[in-house]
């Protein structure tokens, strides 16, 4: 009896160190607190070529791997999932997989994620249309259905529908609880969000329900890269539609509570030859009063063109994790990446503290 209690105590520490595997740059939160929300740019150039799309599985496989160590609450991707919405012709000096094949990989990408935590995607220009957002036809609803993460089924509050007239995931509302902050709100939106998506969002906010919720509206297009000044008269025929500036003219500036609104879409190489060029133009930041006085944060994020620009690896595994304070009002932004951070020889590498990288905004 003792030696087998000796074998199972063995088997035990054995279990229990390979469970606790040390990793080269395990992250942390400033405070033991705080909860956190990981923050994924445009992964469009992941995904439409079959070399890049093991990069944006390893991103997803390291958040599944820190839902605890980071306390994560929820993931949040900018759109564009694919770098075209319905296309079977492949142009080799842009992608080598099909809308289908780039549909598929995000698809298996996030099932990384499914019934561990909640992931909200706002869709992107690239998955309507055919290849540039002509029309408002997307295979988006196809791949993510409601009933796919079981995480959505008890805090998705409203949804509101898309451009064919289903109900699907493109315009939904999700509630969060925090001891420290209190009731939060996500709302996603569709691409260029037509007048009624925006007026349902303001509904929202305004509801009895959620007048005192900290809002986060998360959306493809409002930000343009480095400047952060609003998009305007983009050149997609979708219709109807509003751009970055429309969509502070009529519900980040009404709203009383959106606290925070995140983008993607825009960003491009920097053309200096300097890495640091290059994250310049892939960020943009912004705050703002909206109509009752209070701040608005504005946060663009895209990786789309880092690793080698438009026809690099993707992203070089670039990620953001936003740290929710115990105070309740201070958000921290860090700019990290599992690619390098994964080994000790890169993991140097593996943070962007430049002053645009890395920062905090409170929430007032």
């Amino acid at each position: 009896m003792k030696k087998l209690t000796l074998i199972l105590f063995a088997a035990l520490v054995v279990s229990t160190a390979a469970g606790a595997q040390n990793r080269a740059d395990r992250q942390q939160l400033d405070n033991p607190g705080s909860f956190s929300m990981i923050l994924l740019g445009d992964p469009q150039t992941y995904t439409k070529y079959d070399i890049n799309q093991p990069i944006f599985e390893l991103c997803t496989a390291w958040i599944a791997d820190n839902l605890e160590q980071l306390k994560i609450k929820a993931v949040l991707c900018t759109g564009d999932l694919t770098e075209q919405n319905e296309n079977l012709a492949l142009n080799r000096r842009m992608l080598n997989q099909t809308s289908r094949e780039m549909y598929g990989w995000a698809s298996h990408c996030f099932e990384r994620l499914d019934n561990k935590v909640p992931y909200i995607i706002c869709p992107g220009n690239h998955e309507y249309g055919y290849k540039h957002s002509e029309n408002g036809h997307t295979h988006y609803p196809e791949y993510f259905p409601f009933e796919r993460n079981s995480c959505w089924r008890d805090i998705l509050v409203s949804s509101f529908p898309g451009r064919d007239g289903a109900m699907t995931m493109e315009n939904a509302a999700f509630e969060f609880n925090d001891e420290h902050w209190g009731g939060m709100l996500v709302i996603c939106s569709e691409f260029a969000p037509r007048d009624e998506v925006l007026e349902w969002a303001l509904n929202l906010c305004n509801d009895k329900k959620y007048k005192d919720y900290k809002v986060i509206f998360l959306t493809h297009s409002l930000l343009r890269q480095k400047t952060a000044a609003y998009t305007d008269n983009e050149k997609y025929a979708i219709s109807p539609r509003n751009w970055g500036q429309g969509v502070w003219d009529k519900l980040l500036k009404p709203a009383p509570n959106i606290v925070l609104a995140i983008c993607g879409h825009t960003g491009v190489p920097g053309g200096t030859g300097k890495v640091e060029d290059d994250y310049i133009q892939s960020t943009a930041y912004r705050c703002d009063k909206n109509a009752a006085g209070r701040d608005v944060h504005q946060m663009m994020f895209n990786v789309q063109t880092l690793g080698g620009g438009w026809e690099g690896n993707g992203g070089d595994g670039w990620l953001r994790i936003l740290e929710f304070c115990p105070d309740g009002k201070t958000i921290k932004v860090k700019t990290y990446s599992p690619l390098f951070g994964i080994s000790p020889l890169t993991k140097h590498l593996a943070h962007r503290t430049a002053p645009y990288d890395q920062f905090e905004m409170v929430v007032r």
